[in-house]
């Protein structure tokens, strides 16, 4: 039998979509389940983006691009970051691939070479340590607690960082905690990274414009524009404005021969995104971002009811969120409850949201998937009944121990 190469072995299955892939399977046989595990908003594609792509169609622009993508949508990249962040970028500085994580996948290729160390917050999004793998690169993972608000200090970035390291990420508004790094805390690490010039930052934007506190959005590259042609910035269309499925990702640096590898890479692989999708792209990035605040509003609505619901439940904790659509909570005495009462039969949160699903219906995903043991993840961008019955299982499974 022929046998499939070692980088395979190196990954496993992302596992929120493992959670939904097995939350979908019991919902097809009957169940009534509720789904609190995707990060994707329940709210439809604004109608002048759907109809940017029904025109696009009807126009004929069904066939390839430039691997980059097009001049026209490279433009409304550049003219967003001028417009809304105050950074100068050429079209030859920007790429737009097929999501965000591809976009993330195609830096990673660029700048990692065997054994280069790429230091991750955690909580991380699930993906970035696999990634990192499938570039021959070693994660090193830095532990971010609830006592540390889930983000990386300056001083814990002192102690991880090396000449051996090529990479950091930084993912603001964060992907599993809604953590939200302040102006001071981005110049603090700022200045241990001008320390170490071969030293590259993915600065993951994708929640930019999901911010509920009343507070300017900043990444590193606003705050020390020295560090320009190292900062890969990483964003998309998929969150801000409801199109997940559309699959558009971008990325921008003041480093044109890291942009140009990326291209390289991208011809070799999956050529141009979406020719319908770009257009559609385009419109929303002109479009600015009024049709954002209905969704955001909202969203802003349910973190408060999540926030109070979770935090009244006997065995659960958690913080307030800055942005995005997330709560991550600590259920370390939950999970010991359960436990000590025999419910479960291992003191883990995998045990503890299986535990969940295959008793009270409800999905969301365990904390040691994003590297934190102990915690969970659900999302509410969701609708306010879901939630609330989603919450409402949760509360009756924990109300008796």
């Amino acid at each position: 039998m022929s046998k499939l190469s070692k980088r395979v072995s190196l990954i496993k299955e992302s596992p929120t979509f493992a959670i939904i892939n097995k939350a979908a399977l019991m919902k097809k046989n009957g169940q009534n389940i509720i789904v609190l595990a995707a990060g994707e908003p329940d709210f439809d594609t604004p109608e002048h983006i759907k109809n940017a792509a029904i025109e696009a169609i009807k126009n004929g622009k069904t066939k390839y691009t430039p691997s980059s993508g097009t001049n026209e949508l490279k433009q409304a990249i550049v003219d967003k970051f001028k417009r809304e962040n105050n950074l100068n970028y050429s079209l030859d500085e920007v790429i737009a691939s097929n999501g965000g994580k591809h976009s993330i996948y195609n830096a990673l290729q660029a700048i990692i070479n065997p054994d280069d160390e790429v230091i991750i917050p955690a909580p991380y999004w699930v993906s970035y340590p696999d990634m990192v793998l499938l570039a021959g690169g070693k994660p090193i993972c830095i532990p971010c607690g609830i006592e540390d608000d889930f983000k990386l200090s300056a001083e814990k970035l002192s102690q991880a960082i090396t000449n051996k390291t090529r990479a950091i990420f930084i993912n603001s508004p964060s992907n599993p905690t809604g953590m939200l790094y302040t102006e001071s805390e981005l110049l603090a690490i700022a200045k241990v990274l001008k320390n170490y010039p071969d030293t590259f930052i993915i600065s993951d934007d994708l929640y930019e414009h999901l911010i509920f506190e009343k507070q300017q959005f900043k990444n590193l590259a606003n705050i020390m524009p020295e560090l320009q042609d190292r900062i890969i910035v990483i964003n998309g269309v998929s969150k801000a404005y409801s199109m997940t499925g559309w699959r558009i990702g971008y990325t921008a640096c003041n480093n044109k021969p890291l942009i140009k590898a990326m291209e390289t890479i991208q011809s070799q692989s999956t050529s141009n995104p979406c020719s319908i999708s770009q257009s559609a792209a385009v419109a929303a990035l002109n479009g600015g971002i009024a049709c954002v605040e209905p969704m955001l509003k909202e969203f802003i609505h349910r973190h408060e009811y999540a926030v109070k619901r979770i935090n009244n439940i006997p065995g659960l904790h958690c913080l307030k969120a800055q942005g995005a659509f997330y709560v991550f909570f600590d259920c370390s005495v939950a999970i010991d409850k359960l436990y000590n009462s025999k419910k479960i039969t291992e003191k883990t949160d995998l045990a503890f949201t299986n535990f969940l699903l295959e008793n009270y219906l409800v999905a969301g995903v365990p904390g040691s998937a994003f590297g934190l043991e102990n915690f969970m993840r659900i999302s509410f961008a969701t609708s306010m009944e879901e939630l609330k019955s989603g919450l409402d299982r949760i509360e009756q499974a924990l109300s008796n121990i």
